[in-house]
């Protein structure tokens, strides 16, 4: 680890402002899951319509990540940072008076595009800090911070929703992206790290062909894509699957959500201890056979139609439990080998992630008919797509023994 121990408290302040910045996703999109049958309601428009919006804020966190990685190794990570903050809130705010469907899909992307550069820099900064497995336990430890997003910002929404209305969710988004941004002027080393630094001196050009030469940063990539991808199909559908076909009130879904982010959190932080024993290629290829399975579950039940909140709430618990091992495992993996290029490999990296994942998220909304099938059929999908990334390409470490050996041990 490059970072000295002598300095817990700013060590532990720069983490809870890296973890707040990862965490603008998630905020920004569970915040208002319960409002969205409101939503399709108030703009007299279709449900597919409607999680248009979340699809169109997945493409803009894509596109917009593709720009703060170059920027911020160029320019030092506090600026870009600051101008993407900014931008989040003017749209924030905007997207509060929001006349029609078509304006919240398009404010919904720009404040993606604004959101986009909390996640890449703060990445970018967990490999200016730290290397080797160190990166994969700060990345675990981000998971439990940026992990009270999600339970917390579903039973915010549905208070707001309940009192206020579906527009002033957004107002109270506005309202958190400016203490992030007060949090992060204060948190953010202001020093131009040594990493973008040497990128300065190297063309974007030939960054981009050392990421895409190296097969372990695309294996990587691809693993933990197609995990994201499952999560946001499980967000794109969940809403209407509890709330619309099982008739679950807002709050009730809430609290499921929430377990289910307990449990994500909770496999982080287990995750974090497995890296003293076991290497983060070793334990993706092991875990992400546990979303297959799982995903599997949910496609009986929709096939068979027998779906319920007792058979369809384990299903998804296991299934988003096992995404605490695989996501910050295969992003320590990516960026293992490019400290010199952190900004970029980052942006690289979840350009293609939120790519796959909006994917994902419009087939949902794009299948939709009421049912189970569209979310547990793409979520199904990308756990099977995780599982194969993770054994073909990620099957066999640098002096070490496949991991195909090790599961049989192990069985």
């Amino acid at each position: 680890m490059m970072v000295s121990a002598s300095t817990p408290s700013r060590h532990s302040v720069l983490i809870l402002a890296l973890g707040s910045l990862c965490a603008f996703a998630p905020l920004s999109i569970d915040m208002y899951l319960p409002s969205l049958p409101t939503i399709q309601g108030a703009l007299g428009t279709s449900a597919s319509a409607v999680q248009l919006t979340l699809a169109a804020f997945i493409a803009g966190l894509g596109v917009g990540q593709l720009a703060y990685g170059p920027l911020s190794d160029r320019f030092g990570r506090r600026k870009p940072l600051f101008f993407g903050i900014a931008l989040y809130i003017l749209a924030s705010v905007a997207c509060a008076f929001a006349p029609s469907i078509q304006w919240l899909i398009a404010l919904r992307f720009l404040q993606a595009v604004g959101g986009a550069s909390g996640p890449v820099i703060a990445r970018a900064v967990v490999r200016d800090r730290y290397s080797g497995r160190d990166v994969a336990r700060v990345l675990s430890l981000l998971m439990l911070v940026m992990g009270v997003a999600p339970i917390l910002a579903p039973i915010l929404g549905g208070w707001v929703l309940e009192f206020s209305g579906w527009r002033t969710i957004f107002a109270v988004l506005s309202l958190l992206g400016v203490a992030t941004l007060v949090f992060s002027v204060i948190a953010i080393p202001r020093a131009e790290t040594a990493a973008g630094a040497a990128a300065n001196r190297v063309s974007l050009g030939t960054n981009l062909r050392a990421l895409f030469q190296d097969k372990r940063f695309i294996a990587a990539t691809l693993a933990g894509g197609f995990a994201q991808a499952s999560m946001f199909a499980y967000i794109s559908g969940s809403p209407f699957v509890f709330m619309e076909f099982l008739h679950v009130s807002p709050k009730h879904f809430a609290w499921l959500f929430g377990l289910n982010a307990i449990g994500l959190i909770g496999a982080s932080q287990i995750n974090r201890r497995l890296l003293a024993v076991r290497s983060p290629a070793r334990i993706t290829v092991t875990v992400a056979l546990f979303p297959v399975l799982a995903g599997a579950v949910l496609v009986g039940l929709a096939v068979t139609g027998t779906g319920s909140v007792p058979t369809i709430a384990p299903a998804l618990f296991v299934f988003l439990l096992s995404l605490g091992f695989v996501l910050p495992n295969s992003t320590a993996m990516a960026l293992e080998a490019h400290g010199s290029r952190a900004g970029v490999a980052s942006s690289v990296l979840g350009s293609t992630q939120y790519a796959i994942s909006a994917t994902a998220s419009s087939l949902v909304g794009l299948l939709n008919d009421g049912t189970l099938w569209p979310m547990a059929a793409v979520m199904g999908t990308c756990a099977v797509a995780t599982w194969v990334t993770a054994l073909l390409t990620l099957g066999r470490e640098k002096g070490g023994t496949p991991v195909h050996q090790d599961l049989r041990r192990a069985a």
